[in-house]
């Protein structure tokens, strides 16, 4: 379980938000809402690791994440708003090359099921460069497939994404709840899953 125990965030001069404090248990989800600055991302960046609060904690399964951030980064898969590719790599490198860094050994063969199911079939090879936003956006979801976590934190994961593969998107999510994982998210359109947790900052 994901407990966030009174989490301020301040930028400069300015707090964002303060105090806030929930648990995510397994097989749940949360999606933070909130109008644009409020600090979504933010937020969800110090979920990650990525970044410190101004005060409070972040603990995985009754241990902060700050006393152990290597067995918490092995059971998280984040995926940034501007998810990082290199552009003269194609999706299938970018994929293989991602995932070894992390540790986590994949086949060409199961890089190209996920890419396929994500609708990127014949672009397995084309450079990330000419690829659109909802091309790139699909690539960094394959990782849903291929990297094992059972903590999903995704900003904006629906951005720039076509009816079908938003449809495969809400399929990974359910399928990744029904397993016993959790997912915390945020999205400007309205989800099809089963009723969830919902934060307003």
């Amino acid at each position: 379980m994901l407990a966030v125990s009174h989490l301020t965030c301040q930028r400069g001069e300015r707090v964002l938000f303060q105090d806030l404090s929930f648990d995510l248990p397994d097989r749940q989800w949360l999606q933070i809402a909130g109008t644009n600055g409020a600090g979504k991302t933010s937020l969800l960046r110090i979920l990650a690791g990525l970044s410190e609060p101004a005060t409070g904690s972040v603990a995985w399964n009754g241990v902060p994440v700050r006393a152990n951030r290597s067995a918490y980064h092995a059971d998280l898969l984040y995926l940034g708003h501007q998810g990082a590719l290199k552009e003269e790599l194609t999706p299938l490198e970018n994929l293989t090359l991602g995932l070894g860094m992390e540790g986590f050994a994949t086949t060409a063969p199961a890089v190209r099921d996920a890419l396929t199911r994500f609708g990127l079939s014949g672009r397995e090879r084309l450079p990330v460069r000419y690829l659109s936003a909802g091309q790139r956006r699909r690539v960094l979801l394959c990782r849903l497939r291929l990297r094992p976590a059972r903590l999903w934190i995704l900003d904006e994961p629906y951005t720039a994404l076509d009816v079908h593969a938003a449809a495969v998107l809400t399929e990974h999510l359910e399928s990744h709840l029904a397993q016993g994982g959790s997912v915390l998210l945020t999205s400007h359109q309205s989800l099809s899953l089963a009723p969830g947790m919902c934060i307003t900052l």
